[in-house]
């Protein structure tokens, strides 16, 4: 049913209003920028970046963050953090950040729901081990936000605004920064040499302040929800031995169980009362040292831990033999073979990419876009022969 010119006059009356209460540094849907030509005028109920969230959330690939690794992988505890939460809370986190400080929250939500789509399975050890195959395959280094725009840009062509894409291009959490100012890049041209830069193990800025705010979200989300994991699973005491006084002088908790609500309220309410008062997107001196400390801790006594990490050997001979397997079965045209059946001809595909890509190629994109329990069974599949059966007649011989 169409809407009534009354109607849509009042939705623009509204979305006009909107506008005007958005900082100056915000990034309005009037500048967003599609990579594919001319296109109509965006339905008046779903602007330009409302519209990217929809079809991040309808691609293939962001179906698949229901089985990929957070942290703890091969754990049988269904409390624990997935991907799938993990973007969820980062989005959730990025906009009330965004709401406070009248940024554009539609950009901040469809940037966050499609930031981690890169990720493999077994999250960043399996990175690691992908990246090590495909530069000894001679395609350069392997990098999960690299791997998003990928993704959403070339392999399903889900055609999204430049915005969007260089804030997914620029979230990376891991790397430690206490403030960011937009780069405020706004060409296709400039996007694509910052994607660039990030293939080659460079970290770009993003181009506005929603792309900021997105980044460090992603931060708050895993840093508090990963220790609140690990002592789910027995990883770390409750006592959280050595956690940093500074860290604990500022978030004050009283027990364990507070831990992650405390980490997001703290970090988020510092940086809303920082980036209001600076030009920066970013944290307070103090509390970005305590965010510092934190990761620290962290990386310490749950990502480097010897007890996460007692089966890694055994998941990287899984990432060479499906590395090998799927090469060997292109260039032997096994047309049989899963990555024909589930990627190559897949009508999700687009034409256009096959083409262009290598084998090499192929097979890292297929193996990115792999679930945990996917690879698993893929793995299995690869390395067990296949048992046949024979049926006899009732006399026994052969039919």
């Amino acid at each position: 049913m169409n809407l009534s010119d009354r109607t849509l006059t009042a939705i623009a009356a509204a979305r006009t209003a909107r506008d005007d209460l958005l900082s100056p540094r915000a990034c309005r849907d009037g500048e967003a920028l599609r990579r594919r030509g001319a296109r109509p005028e965006e339905p008046i109920l779903r602007p330009p970046f409302f519209r990217d969230a929809d079809r991040i959330i309808h691609s293939r690939a962001f179906s698949r963050y229901i089985d990929k690794t957070q942290v703890f992988y091969l754990l049988d505890n269904e409390h624990i953090t997935h991907r799938v939460i993990h973007v969820q809370l980062a989005a959730k986190i990025a906009r009330t950040i965004g709401r406070a400080l009248g940024l554009n929250e539609d950009l901040i939500e469809a940037a966050a729901l499609g930031h981690d789509i890169g990720h493999t399975p077994f999250g960043h050890l399996g990175e690691s081990y992908l990246s090590t195959l495909c530069e000894a395959h001679g395609i350069g280094r392997f990098s999960h936000n690299v791997q998003s725009v990928r993704f959403l840009d070339d392999i399903e062509r889900c055609d999204l605004t430049l915005q969007v894409l260089d804030a997914i291009l620029c979230h990376d959490g891991e790397r430690h920064v206490s403030g960011i100012v937009p780069d405020g890049c706004r060409t296709w041209e400039g996007f694509e040499a910052k994607r660039v830069h990030a293939a080659g193990g460079g970290v770009p800025v993003p181009a506005t302040a929603e792309g900021a705010v997105v980044r460090f979200a992603d931060t708050i989300a895993y840093l508090g929800r990963d220790l609140q994991d690990a002592v789910e699973v027995d990883l770390i005491p409750r006592e959280l031995p050595e956690f940093p006084a500074k860290c604990r002088g500022i978030f004050r908790f009283d027990g364990v169980d507070e831990i992650n609500g405390i980490v997001i309220d703290t970090f988020a309410r510092d940086i809303i009362e920082y980036s209001a008062e600076n030009d920066a997107i970013g944290f307070s001196p103090e509390v970005a040292d305590c965010l510092g400390a934190l990761k620290d801790y962290n990386y310490a006594h749950i990502y480097e831990n010897p007890v996460l990490h007692a089966g890694d050997h055994k998941i990287e001979r899984m990432f060479s033999l499906l590395f090998d397997t799927f090469l060997a079965d292109l260039e032997d045209e096994r047309e049989d073979s899963f990555i024909y059946k589930d990627f190559i001809r897949a009508e999700w595909v687009a034409e256009e990419y096959i083409t262009a890509a290598s084998n090499a190629e192929l097979v890292r994109d297929y193996i990115a876009g792999m679930t945990d329990k996917y690879f698993l069974t893929l793995a299995q599949s690869a390395l067990m022969p296949e048992r046949r059966f024979r049926t006899f007649n009732i006399s026994g011989s052969s039919p």
